[in-house]
């Protein structure tokens, strides 16, 4: 297919032929679109002749829409262009090692490396001289001297192979984006009039010359013209900025733009512009430019204009959402730029991602003195022993065999440095979180938003729409009230008076969408297709109970003869429709809840079909009568009347005035069976500490039988079922303003809130997050599918939006899209979500035991034998292995069952548990006792030589080998321990379930032996004996008998062990905003391991208490206290205290040295204090 962008501006001879094949040209039409109102109307009207004269230049009509013939789409394509927004190029992925190569740990070996490689090349004269000190012992290692250059050389290939998979995780990562962008492209379509007939249509494929169908909900795929319109209003907010609907009309104003919200009324518009050409294609395209210029000046991240651009819309109207409509691939950039630029009014950073950010921000520092320290000791004992001891003189020709050793030195701290900094959480964070959206899609879950995903996992509450959700969205009429007879089952035709049934046909047929229509089922056997509004269909399907043809009616009253449409919405609860009565005046069918219209009814008509007064006690009597009676079976009650204008055109606009002295026909019950799956998952849902609330805008009555069959209530408790009059009552003070202190008495016992408005949505999900009753602050995910659930969906953590009933306005204001409309689905995006905490807890109990383990190792015995046990390149590979490998294997662990048993974590519960806590230093011990066994005496053990105080380039040791292999295959072993974070025993338990994990660990042993038998002087490795092997799987073993050691001992009995990985707390979060805004743009344009970097450095002074802390766990007196501001530690000694807690300054002293040693048991949330 051709580029739409040769043909936006061809040469003069071109645009003449296309004008005759089109009576006008994409410029043409570009120009016609950038005007408004009037300018438009008097430009189609003398330009175009009126917009049918429009319709027939673009070769179309305006009833039955275009043929659909192939030919002739493909040639509309070429001329005007597609209905697709060409995506931004995504990054190569040279582009991609390069950004790896930024980190600024990789440049720092990068420069050691090299240095080293460049020295071991230089052969000084005078460099065998004596009084150089320990450069080679014997003449035969010459040829080991020669080799000098090897160690360089791998550590630079370790860095190339550090870059290479990371890169190759941000690729996959960027394609698995782009490959869920475009299934969410696939699934938005639109309904547009092919050969008379309404079809779904792919939004790419819609044409200009197209007659499109538009309803309340919809985003607008496309520019184009109002045909036809009833009572149709526009949210434009997303292009000009303005919170007000704008009416449409042919008369008025007929200009339709592209990215808009339809919030009311229906119609039809001709297409006029699509892609890039359509508005918003137009602020793309500059945007597009612009960018390619900003980014010449100064290499900033991806996008620059769009978030700014969303902003201005989002701050404008909770409803207005971005520009580009769902099928725009710029949609991608913008999202990743969400979680990178936090700057936005959505949420604040994801939890887990503060906590992680603090964490790895921590571990950070630590590394960094820990390295700083490791090279300043190493470098103060070789200038002490060589020249204050030794007494030697500083030569001349010694000096580059000094500064071998000074790099030497370095290059051991900087691998201290690249050991402690965890850069392998946030590549955990990714691999995880990429792996259940993957999975979720299975689970009918369509994940928007990443971090969704795994704030899911924290749900404390779920405010649940009822239609669709816990019930089938499969209405039926059951009963149904007509001229003073209830009916238990469908009355028969005969039964009814002919004009009362005349009446039920024309008043259902007529007064409700033409796009509702019932088709013959799929498969023999079935049930009819429902298409359009489930309840309409419901009517429609009475029409069709009662022998009756709405096609019939239809036909007689097509939709262009319709006079006045006054469309549904959340005020009006109502619908009605005028049609001109063949001898004079109007008639008006109006049809919604049944206690609403039955208040503006003053007849009713009787069993001979007359219309006889309804009076205030007649109507009392018939709620009482038949309304309740139906509701408390779970029935919806819809009421259907009519009204006629004799004299004259009265005054449409006047709606009160219009919508009163109807005159009742019918009430029907409705009902909506509860989906069979439901009740068992809100019965998970209670297990697993997750309150359900049902919000629906149906009668209180029908809204309690559906709670008490889907067991959200059950009877006995001591719940509240409340109206939306009566909430705001309760809720608002004498001005109409909502008191939070009022809000909070009463949403812990709501369950049901019925006849609610979505402005009682909003208000219920905003005073539930923003409440401070109890220790936890309340995670809400909400669920919605129309248009007015929008600000709704957007201030909850989690919103999700139904992905067969939602309107695009809600599936834009969502987080996950839920593609089969069924409450199992949340149950399910909880376990993943839950599973994605309990992976990055897994996988950080096991990086922080290598962390402390390499570290403590690589500082002591650096200190005392002048050189680390574990080599630069020997560490690089266990790093590998600890961040990439690990990450992968232990971030796609499956699901299961229990982690629903458990409530959930909260947001202030620490990412390390006290469990995990008595884990990581348990196995710590362990391993740091056997290393520093094997370092010290391991030599006389295996009866080798010592491989201690080598001299430079001397040949690898045996003895070190041991070293090194013992340590790897300890962190394998631990890797199995790994898998369990709340002290189970069984370690192994669905292991085989995993396959990436059993792959990781067996790949990891099999190279682990292709090192050290074949790596040589690179790992600076040398073959081991049988029996060596065997000793050192022995010693990896123990890890897992030490393992149950561990869990045997009680963790209530280590009061000293403190929690880390805190999230933030409420007060923290607010006087934090603008701190925290300034690290996330720091993020937006540094690679994490950079800002550990700065970080450290500008806090050095700070922290050296925190490494004490980290090596001992309470080695120290004293209580360090978070100060509020910029995430500095301020170290405040109290001498009373006997251990160390980092904790949030929330409230007095004591509190927070309590809060540290919170409980330990799972249910217990980290406020509760054991002193």
């Amino acid at each position: 297919m051709t580029n739409p962008t040769e043909h936006t501006l061809p040469a003069n001879s071109i645009l003449e032929s296309r004008e005759g094949e089109f009576g006008c040209t994409v410029m043409d039409l570009r120009k016609l679109m950038e005007l408004r109102s009037s300018d438009a109307i008097d430009q189609i009207n003398v330009h175009y002749g009126g917009v049918m004269n429009l319709c027939s230049r673009l070769k179309t009509n305006p009833v039955e829409g275009l043929s659909g013939n192939p030919a002739d789409l493909e040639k509309r394509k070429q001329v005007f262009g597609q209905n697709f927004i060409p995506p931004k190029k995504p990054k190569t992925f040279l582009e991609l090692v390069w950004e790896a190569l930024q980190d600024v740990t990789l440049i720092i070996l990068e420069i050691a490396a090299i240095i080293s490689l460049v020295l071991s090349f230089y052969r000084p004269p005078g460099g065998e001289n004596e009084q150089c000190g320990l450069a080679i012992s014997s003449p035969e290692d010459e040829g080991e001297a020669e080799a000098g250059w090897i160690e360089g050389a791998a550590i630079l290939f370790s860095v190339i192979i550090v870059v290479l998979v990371t890169a190759f995780n941000d690729w996959s990562k960027e394609k698995q984006f782009r490959g869920l962008q475009n299934r969410i492209e696939k699934e938005q379509k639109f309904s547009v009039i092919r050969n008379g007939h309404i079809i779904q249509l792919p939004v790419a494929e819609i044409v200009v010359g197209d007659i499109a169908q538009i309803k309340y909900g919809d985003l607008l795929p496309a520019d184009g013209i109002l045909i036809q319109g009833n009572d149709l209003k526009i949210d434009e907010s997303s292009l000009t900025g303005e919170s007000d609907h704008v009416k449409k009309s042919v008369e008025r104003d007929p200009m339709l733009l592209s990215g808009t919200h339809v919030m009311e009324g229906s119609g039809r518009m001709v297409v006029t512009a699509v892609g890039i050409n359509s508005q918003t294609g137009i602020i793309f395209t500059l945007l597009g430019a612009s960018e390619g210029e900003e980014e010449e000046k100064k290499k900033k991240g991806k996008k620059q204009g769009v978030p700014e651009n969303r902003n201005k819309a989002k701050t404008q109207d909770g409803v207005a959402l971005e520009i580009q409509p769902l099928n725009s691939q710029e949609g991608i950039d913008s999202e990743e730029k969400e979680k990178k630029a936090a700057k936005l009014p959505k949420k604040e950073k994801s939890v887990l991602q503060g906590k992680l950010t603090r964490l790895a921000v921590q571990i950070g520092k630590a590394g960094l003195i820990m390295s700083a320290i490791t090279v300043l000791i190493l470098i103060l004992y070789f200038v002490i022993d060589n020249f204050v001891i030794q007494r030697r003189p500083w030569l001349a020709e010694c000096t580059p065999i000094y500064v071998q050793y000074f790099v030497k030195f370095f290059i051991i701290g900087v691998t201290v440095l690249v050991v402690a900094v965890p850069e392998g959480l946030p590549l955990a964070v990714t691999i995880s979180l990429a792996y259940s959206v993957k999975k979720m899609m299975k689970d009918n879950n369509l994940v928007r938003h990443l971090d969704a995903c795994e704030t899911m996992g924290n749900a404390t509450a779920i405010c649940s729409d009822k239609t669709g959700t816990l019930t089938m969205n499969r209405m039926t009429v059951v009963q149904a009230y007509v001229g003073d007879t209830r009916y238990h089952q469908i009355p028969n035709p005969e039964d009814l008076v002919p004009k009362v049934l005349d009446l039920i046909v024309n008043g259902i047929s007529i007064n409700s969408a033409y796009t509702s229509k019932i088709l013959p089922p799929e498969k023999e056997g079935g049930l009819p297709r429902q298409v359009g509004n489930k309840t309409e269909c419901a009517l429609l399907g009475f029409v069709a109970d009662l022998k009756q043809d709405y096609h019939a009616v239809r036909s007689e009253v097509p939709e262009e003869k319709l006079y006045k449409v006054y469309t549904f919405n959340s005020v009006r609860k109502s619908m009605s429709t005028v049609v001109e009565r063949p001898g004079g005046g109007f008639r008006m069918y109006s049809k919604g809840a049944s206690e609403i219209i039955l208040r503006k009814c003053n007849r009713i008509l009787d069993k001979k079909g007359e219309a006889v007064p309804f009076k205030n006690k007649d109507r009392d009597e018939m709620v009482r009568t038949v309304i309740e009676p139906m509701a408390c079976e779970g029935l919806r009650t819809l009421c259907i009347a009519y009204r006629d204008f004799s004299d004259g055109e009265p005054p449409w606009d006047n709606e009160s005035e219009i919508l009163t002295e109807l005159t009742c026909i019918a009430v029907v019950g409705i009902e909506d069976p509860v989906r069979p799956e439901v009740p068992e998952a809100i019965a998970k849902c209670k297990r697993a500490g997750i309150t359900v609330r049902m919000v629906t805008g149906d009668n209180i009555n029908t809204a309690r039988a559906i709670a008490t069959k889907c067991g959200i209530v059950t009877p006995g408790d001591d719940f509240l079922c409340l109206e939306g009059k009566e909430f705001n009552r309760l809720i608002r003070n004498e001005k109409g303003e909502v008191e939070q202190e009022k809000l909070d008495k009463i949403w812990p016992k709501l369950r049901v809130l019925a006849r609610s408005s979505p402005t009682d949505k909003h208000t219920l999900v905003k005073g539930i997050i923003d409440s401070t009753v109890g220790d936890q602050r309340q995670v809400v995910a909400v669920t919605g599918d129309g248009t007015n659930d929008g600000p709704a969906l957007k201030k909850a953590d989690v919103g999700f939006a139904m992905g067969i009933a939602g309107t695009d306005v809600a599936k834009e204001a969502s987080d996950i899209i839920l593609t089969d409309d069924n409450f199992t689905s949340i149950v399910k995006a909880v376990m993943w979500g839950r599973n994605v905490y309990d992976s990055i807890s897994k996988f950080l109990q096991f990086q922080l035991t290598v962390n402390v383990v390499a570290v403590i190792v690589a500082f002591t015995g650096a200190c005392i034998t002048q050189d680390s046990p574990l080599k630069a390149v020997q560490m690089l590979w266990v790093n590998l292995i600890m961040d990439t490998f690990a990450s992968l294997a232990l971030a796609t662990e499956p699901p299961t069952d229990s982690l629903l048993k458990r409530r959930p974590y909260g947001r202030n519960k620490p990412l390390i548990s006290r469990t995990m806590m008595k884990n990581i230093l348990g196995h710590a011990v362990y391993q740091l006792s056997v290393i520093f066994f094997l370092v010290f005496a391991g030599e006389k053990f295996f009866d080798i030589d010592s491989g201690r105080r080598a001299p430079l380039h001397s040949p690898p040791s045996q003895h070190y080998t041991i070293v090194f292999n013992t340590f790897v295959l300890m962190q394998l072993f631990n890797e199995i321990n790994s898998r369990k974070i709340h002290g189970e025993r069984n370690v192994f338990s669905g292991i085989f379930r995993n396959l990436i994990f059993c792959s990781v660990v067996l790949g990891t042993f099999v190279s682990q032996i292709i090192i050290v038998e074949f790596g040589g002087k690179p790992f600076s490795c040398t073959k081991l004996t049988l029996s060596q092997w065997f000793w050192c799987l022995f010693i990896g073993i123990g890890e897992l008998l030490w393992g149950q050691v561990i869990s045997t001992i009680p963790t209530q009995s280590l009061k000293f062990l403190k929690e880390a990985g805190h999230g933030t707390t409420k007060e923290e979060i607010t006087k934090d905003a603008e701190g925290l805004d300034e690290i996330d743009h720091a993020e937006m344009e540094l690679r994490r391991g950079q800002i550990l970097w700065f970080r450290g450095l500008n806090r050095i002074q700070t922290q050296i208490d925190v490494i004490n802390t980290f090596q001992t766990g309470a080695s120290f007196k004293g209580v360090l206290k978070r100060q509020t501001m910029g995430q500095h530690l301020d170290v405040k000694h109290v001498p009373s205290s006997s251990y160390v807690t980092v904790a949030p300054v929330k409230s007095p002293p004591t509190t927070s040295v309590a809060a540290a040693v919170s409980s330990p048991t799972l249910g217990n949330q980290s406020g509760q204090s054991v002193p």
